[in-house]
């Protein structure tokens, strides 16, 4: 018989995040039948010391990285700046991402989701919304009907994006963020943990409280 040599699956980033989706992710099934666990990415190479469970480990820097033709990646950091500017690193080196949906998420119909986009369990992206390439909604997170996510955003746990939302690229949401139909999230904006916004955020500015109050810069 002959053997087929198994592909590589290998996250990007090493920290709490990358080990959460690491542990939710299974191989061998489904789209990745094909694949194994093979390591992870990170420019940190003591971030898994605590965790002899994650073998092999950290298998390269994110520079070092060199893709096989069948590699597949998953984007596992938070940042957004962080995850978007080495995501496009990688991308110029040929490496190819991974979009991954946990069995659990409830998905509305005419959903669009983005390259290296990650669903964590118990998320809900209802009807025609958007989720661009290499956002990350975390726990129990919900991205309400016709919402705009743009490139590289995070919602944290529990973040509820009410409908027509729109967000612009890189914005980040603590866990709890409530906001409001209709409203505005400007690049690159903060929404602080428990902030519930009305309207809208400026691009760059962070927020928090309820209402939301511009606190920076």
């Amino acid at each position: 018989m002959t053997m087929i040599a198994k592909k590589r699956l290998l996250f990007v980033g090493a920290g709490s995040l990358a080990r959460e989706i690491a542990s939710w992710i299974k191989v061998g099934e489904g789209d990745l039948a094909d694949y194994f666990k093979a390591g992870f990415l990170s420019d940190d190479s003591q971030s898994l010391a605590p965790y002899p469970q994650y073998e092999p480990g950290i298998i390269s820097t994110v520079s070092g990285y060199e893709p096989l033709s069948d590699d597949l990646l998953v984007m596992a950091i938070s940042s957004p700046k962080t995850k978007l500017r080495i995501a496009a690193e990688l991308e110029s080196c040929g490496a190819k991402f991974y979009t991954f949906v946990h069995s659990s998420v409830l998905l509305g119909d005419w959903v669009t989701l983005g390259r290296g986009v990650v669903l964590c369990p118990n998320v809900v992206v209802s009807c025609h919304a958007m989720v661009g390439d290499f956002s990350t909604v975390n726990l129990g997170s919900t991205v309400g009907h016709d919402v705009q996510l743009g490139r590289g955003c995070t919602l944290s746990a529990h973040v509820d994006l009410t409908g027509f939302v729109t967000v612009g690229e890189g914005a980040f949401f603590g866990s709890h963020a409530a906001i409001l139909p209709g409203a505005k999230i400007g690049d690159y904006a903060t929404v602080g943990a428990g902030t519930v916004v009305l309207r809208s955020v400026n691009a760059g500015a962070t927020v928090m409280g309820v209402p939301a109050k511009q606190i920076l810069p």
